[in-house]
């Protein structure tokens, strides 16, 4: 399967605020959902609402993409005619999640997305939750997984335009904290054992 590289500013993808960093490179075949800028998102909302197009928003790092995350997306998507997905930034997942993630970064991140079925427009954003953002683009249904249902991130005026918002049940089984946990152990045990080898070996 062959991928052309294209350079990063003739993807049409951009970084959040700013001129896509000096580094940053994607492999493209086609796409089936589009990277907006914020400012491009806002705008394309309000064509979207004169069309009569039922909005659905939710977000997250999605840093280790699993089952989990594409069924949630596809029931996400039944809600609406379109789908936007808004996505941390690498600097925002780590102050969340710590300064040994994200696994893949923002571009690598957005790329993955841009190729999911259910999904039709994604966005980047730096700070710690989108709440921001939902203000600026209200959308008709605000959704995020279950394990979020205390807190949802621009329910508050979600709702007070009328929208509704939803925590949907998760997939049984898939957790990208338990997922990395399990590949952290496995390479440590990978790396004991080797260790362990090695000093068989020396004597």
């Amino acid at each position: 399967m062959s991928y052309k590289r294209l350079n990063f500013q003739h993807t049409g993808l951009r970084h959040a605020a700013s001129a896509p960093p000096p580094h940053a490179t994607l492999s493209l075949r086609s796409t089936v959902a589009e990277y907006f800028t914020r400012e491009r998102l806002i705008a394309q909302r309000q064509k979207w609402k004169t069309e009569g197009k039922r909005v659905v928003f939710t977000n997250g790092c999605y840093d280790i993409l699993h089952p989990g995350h594409i069924r949630l997306l596809e029931r996400a998507r039944s809600l609406g005619d379109v789908l936007i997905l808004a996505l941390n930034t690498d600097s925002s997942v780590q102050r969340l999640k710590g300064p040994w993630r994200p696994f893949f970064d923002e571009e690598t991140r957005a790329e993955l997305a841009l190729h999911l079925e259910a999904v039709d427009a994604v966005v980047l954003f730096d700070e710690d939750t989108p709440r921001d953002l939902i203000a600026e683009l209200l959308p008709d249904v605000l959704v995020k997984g279950a394990d979020w249902a205390h807190f949802i991130a621009g329910r508050e005026a979600v709702e007070a335009a009328g929208g509704q918002v939803l925590a949907l049940p998760l997939e049984p089984g898939y957790s990208t904290t338990d997922i990395a946990e399990k590949i952290l152990s496995n390479h440590r045990a990978e790396l004991a054992a080797t260790k362990a080898d090695t000093v068989d070996v020396q004597q």
